[in-house]
C-alpha cells in the first residue's frame, strides 16, 4: 500500500509525446506514490504503454516533467533548461526500473537461469555465482524452480512470463512497469502470473500496470486510472471507479470489456 506524505515514486506534469502528427500523449498529470499499485485501463491506441515506455526513457517526452523517486528521467536539469543524460547514466537509472512486456522478451539461446542473471552481472557488475544462486531464490518465487536449466522453448507462455518477472526482480527495481503482461496468454494460464503479482503488490512493490484484467485492477490495484485519446478521463479507487463510473466515454468502454 502507498506510503502518504513521502516523494511520489512516480510523477508525471502536463507530459506530451506525439510520433509525427499523432499526438499520442496529450498533456498528462499522474503521480504513484511509493508501494502503490496503478493499473491504467483503456482502449488499444490511448497513449497507456507510451506514458509506461516514457517513465524508463525508452521513448523521450515533447514536453512536461517526468520524475521517478524525485529525479527527472533521462534529464539533468541547469537553471530553465534540461540537458539528455548520457547514454550510460541513462542506462543506470533504467536499471532501477523493471518492466515486463506483453511478450517475454526471453533470450531463446539462454537457460532460464542465464535469462536471469545476465543483466545482474552486464549491468549491475554482480559475481556470476552470486547472481546465479539469487537467480534460484527469484525463481522459487514464481514458482519455476524445477525449471533452472529449461530454455524459454520448453516453457508455456505462463512460464515465460514468471521468468520475465523473475528477471526483473533480479535487478532489485524500486518500480515495476506491466504492459498488458497477460494478454498473449491463453487464458488457463493468466491466473498463474497475476498471482505472482498479487504478491508482488502484498510485499509492497511499486507498481505501474497496463491491464485489462478488471477482476486484478479491482483486487489489487490501489488506484484505477482511465486513459482516452492520450488524456487521464478518470481516476479513483478501483471499486468505486468501477462500479460507478462518472464519465460516459469510461461507461462505454466498460460495457464492453466487464
Amino acid at each position: 500500500m502507498s506510503n502518504a506524505g513521502s516523494t511520489p515514486m512516480v510523477k508525471a506534469e502536463q507530459v506530451h509525446k506525439s510520433f509525427g502528427s499523432l499526438e499520442v500523449l496529450k498533456g498528462i498529470d499522474l503521480e504513484v506514490a511509493a508501494g502503490e499499485v496503478m493499473c491504467l485501463i483503456g482502449a488499444s491506441g490511448s497513449g497507456k504503454s507510451t506514458f509506461l515506455r516514457l517513465i524508463n526513457h525508452l521513448e523521450k517526452l515533447d514536453a512536461g516533467r517526468l520524475w521517478v523517486d524525485g529525479e527527472l528521467v533521462g534529464y539533468r536539469q541547469v537553471g530553465d533548461k534540461l540537458y539528455e543524460l548520457k547514454d550510460k547514466e541513462i542506462c543506470s537509472k533504467r536499471s532501477e526500473i523493471a518492466m515486463v512486456f506483453q511478450r517475454f522478451n526471453l533470450f531463446p539461446h539462454l537457460s532460464v537461469r542465464d535469462n536471469v542473471t545476465i543483466g545482474p552481472v552486464k549491468v549491475k557488475h554482480q559475481n556470476a555465482k552470486a547472481a546465479a544462486e539469487r537467480a534460484e531464490v527469484f525463481l522459487e518465487r514464481v514458482g519455476l524452480s524445477d525449471k533452472i536449466k529449461a530454455y524459454p522453448n520448453q516453457l508455456s507462455g505462463g512460464q515465460q512470463q514468471r521468468v520475465a518477472i523473475a528477471r526483473a526482480l533480479a535487478m532489485d527495481p524500486k518500480l515495476m512497469l506491466f504492459d498488458e503482461p497477460t494478454s498473449a496468454l491463453d487464458p488457463e494460464l493468466v491466473g498463474e502470473v497475476l498471482d505472482v503479482m498479487r504478491g508482488l503488490a502484498d510485499e509492497g512493490m511499486t507498481m505501474v500496470v497496463v491491464t485489462h484484467e478488471m477482476g486484478f485492477a479491482r483486487e489489487v490495484g490501489d488506484s484505477l486510472v482511465f486513459m482516452d485519446d492520450g488524456q487521464v478521463l478518470e481516476r479513483g479507487n478501483p471499486k468505486e471507479v468501477l462500479m460507478n463510473p462518472q464519465h460516459e466515454r469510461l461507461r462505454s468502454f466498460l460495457s464492453k470489456v466487464l
